[in-house]
């Protein structure tokens, strides 16, 4: 049971770290926070799922992806076609030409609904898409990279030509994906309207449930063998291979992994927004997950977490307020995080942490010779008694 604690926790001070995200996702923010602001924060967290996959992508197994919106976005429009469909009934599109299809498919003369739509009909099918399609994807891209031991900045570029086709094919597909609009006006799922406060409330909190215990098993990868060559690939990647383990497979793993979990949040954030479209499949909201990782710690899954937020919130803040200098104050912000902190916000919270450290054994020394100990006070009151 300890063993198991240490692993899913990382021993007192990731319980620490687990209580006050806790606490700050699922009390403080909830109860500070109207719907809207609390339905932007639930988006912001589907990043983060993201930025947890490039954690153990980036940070620990030293390979930089550019291209994660593509998977992002793969798992957000699986979940957005059975959304779409189960919107687009026929009494609800009686209206159309070709009732019982979606609405760009009509405008663009579709009679019928194209084969590889029709598995999404149905939810189990849809929700096991959200996930092995983008592993799908990952695996092949993967397994054709890494064997041929093509990593690096080769690699990175690569994964952003992958997002460039994949934003293109949708946009140049509109009677198959909905095109530069995206899929649109989502309202149920299986007959619960996604829309409503209650809806809203209900899936912020399973976010952030979701979120919290990913980040419990991410731990407890990292924290077992696995966690170990990941760490050694990283930094001495030939040794690996001399030691007779297979590099390629592993890496494959960790890339399959990570587009698993930002295909997850993909669909999640389908669910929050209510819509999906090419411009957060691109390789501009690529670039930007990866930022979430490195504002918030390249090698921290706590710090994914705080990454994402706090880069969306100052992009919103920053946008509201000063709509024709907030391109340039985020920029400023990268610049500040990447100079003052290397290591991102969880970077600056350790060092913080070492730095108070010989400052309260100052402080709780003094007062150990300053105030009367405790045992002597008891028996002087006893001998007085």
């Amino acid at each position: 049971m300890n063993t198991l604690y240490k692993r899913l926790l990382g021993g007192k001070s990731g319980l620490t770290n687990l209580v006050v995200l806790a606490v700050l996702l699922l009390l403080v923010l909830p109860l500070s926070l109207d719907i809207f602001r609390l339905n932007l924060v639930g988006k912001y967290l589907t990043f983060a799922f993201v930025a947890l996959g490039l954690v153990l992508l980036w940070g620990k197994a030293g390979v930089l992806s550019l291209g994660q919106g593509v998977f992002f976005g793969l798992g957000g429009y699986c979940m957005a076609m059975f959304l779409k469909l189960e919107a687009s009934d026929p009494v609800s599109t009686k209206i159309q030409s070709t009732p019982g299809i979606p609405d760009f498919m009509d405008w663009n003369q579709f009679t019928h609904l194209p084969a590889f739509w029709v598995p999404f009909r149905h939810l189990p099918f849809s929700l096991c898409a959200v996930i092995a399609l983008p592993v799908l994807v990952a695996g092949v891209v993967g397994f054709a990279m890494f064997r041929r031991r093509v990593g690096g900045v080769y690699f990175a570029i690569i994964t952003q030509a992958l997002a460039l086709l994949l934003s293109l094919g949708i946009d140049g597909n509109q009677g198959y994906t909905g095109g530069r609009n995206g899929i649109t006006d989502l309202r149920t799922l299986w007959g619960w309207d996604i829309r409503s406060n209650s809806a809203q409330y209900t899936l912020y909190f399973a976010t952030c449930a979701l979120l919290i215990m990913l980040i419990m098993a991410g731990q407890w990868l990292l924290s077992g063998k696995m966690g170990k060559l990941l760490n050694a690939m990283r930094d001495r990647e030939d040794r690996v291979r001399f030691s007779g383990y297979d590099v390629s497979a592993i890496k494959v793993f960790i890339f399959c992994l990570a587009a698993g979990l930002s295909g997850l949040g993909g669909a999640l954030f389908v669910l929050q927004v209510g819509f999906i479209s090419p411009s957060l499949v691109g390789i501009i909201p690529s670039i930007e997950m990866v930022i979430f990782a490195a504002v918030g710690g390249r090698s921290s899954l706590y710090g994914a977490v705080y990454g994402a937020l706090v880069v969306n919130t100052a992009k919103s803040l920053f946008s509201e307020s000063l709509p024709q200098l907030w391109l340039f104050l985020m920029g400023g912000l990268f610049i500040a995080v990447v100079v003052l902190f290397p290591n991102g916000l969880a970077g600056a919270w350790e060092l913080g942490k070492r730095k108070a450290g010989p400052l309260l054994e100052k402080i709780k020394s003094r007062r150990r010779i300053l105030l009367p100990d405790a045992p002597l006070v008891s028996a002087f009151e006893q001998e007085k008694s």
